[in-house]
């Protein structure tokens, strides 16, 4: 039997080709997803770019440069209200300690004699004057003492538009003469004489009023001597404003108490004071003792 010859295999030279498609493929594969992956973020990016844009071009919303050495712009601001509420009181309080210590400066020896007091509290002060000083006994007609006082006071009070109020009272001696039946009419007289001479002086006669209270608003006991001359006075009340001036006329300044509600009034601005000469033949007119 015949043997089979086996036939040699021949080397295939053109194998690389197989691996190099392979390498090609996968080179191409590697470009096609780094292409795709860079192509996501640059859109990623673009729509990131157009939204920046348009929040920083926006003119409501742009940011102000703040100038070196100007004041920063603050995010609160005070509560107005208590501010404005305390300033009339501390101008009313202070526009009273500045009247009551020009008088205490300027009357100190009859300040020591006891023949003028100065006294008060937030809403008011009180000039007393004892009614000898002024005028003579039984009578409401001023004594040259009287208008160098008053000349005084006066020059005190001109510059500010607190209202005064003038207050007269008198002992519990009965009074019949014609020109003064009662301690009403005697009292109510030397007030207004008052309230006459501080208008003739320069203070605004729109802000005073006068009143008298008689013997019924007594500060000491009638039974002596000493009593009486105490009871016998003129009080000029200083004010924080009218509705305080108006409490204080009913009972007297001798009586009337501060009440809440008022010590939220401020002062009265100051007006130009018109001093008024006093009419021609009017009752009681004050003029120097002869």
């Amino acid at each position: 039997m015949a043997r089979r010859r086996r036939h040699e295999e021949h080397d295939n030279h053109e194998r690389w080709l197989v691996s190099y498609a392979d390498f090609i493929t996968l080179l191409f594969a590697f470009f096609v997803v780094m292409y795709s992956i860079s192509s996501i973020n640059e859109g990623k990016y673009k729509i990131l770019s157009e939204t920046l844009t348009g929040v920083f071009n926006q003119p409501d919303r742009a940011i102000k440069p703040i100038p070196v050495g100007d004041e920063r712009p603050r995010t609160t601001e005070p509560d107005r209200s208590m501010v404005d509420e305390a300033a009339p009181q501390q101008i009313a309080a202070s526009t009273l300690e500045t009247i009551a210590d020009a008088v205490r400066d300027a009357f100190g020896g009859l300040l020591q004699s006891d023949q003028l007091k100065v006294r008060g509290n937030e809403l008011w002060i009180e000039i007393e004057l004892s009614s000898g000083l002024l005028f003579p006994s039984g009578d409401a007609l001023p004594n040259d003492t009287a208008f160098e006082i008053i000349e005084k006071i006066a020059k005190i009070l001109a510059p500010y538009g607190n209202p005064v109020h003038v207050e007269g009272f008198t002992d519990n001696q009965p009074i019949r003469t014609a020109q003064f039946p009662t301690n009403w009419e005697l009292s109510a007289a030397r007030a207004a004489s008052i309230v006459r001479m501080l208008a003739m002086d320069g203070v605004d006669p729109s802000r005073m009023a006068a009143v008298g209270y008689g013997e019924f608003q007594p500060v000491a006991d009638n039974a002596t001597a000493e009593g009486r001359a105490r009871n016998r006075r003129v009080v000029l009340v200083v004010s924080r404003n009218l509705d305080v001036r108006r409490s204080v006329s009913g009972v007297g300044s001798a009586n009337a108490q501060p009440d809440a509600a008022m010590q939220r009034a401020g002062t009265q601005p100051a007006t130009s004071p018109a001093a008024q000469a006093p009419a021609d033949g009017a009752v009681n007119s004050p003029s120097p003792a002869q």
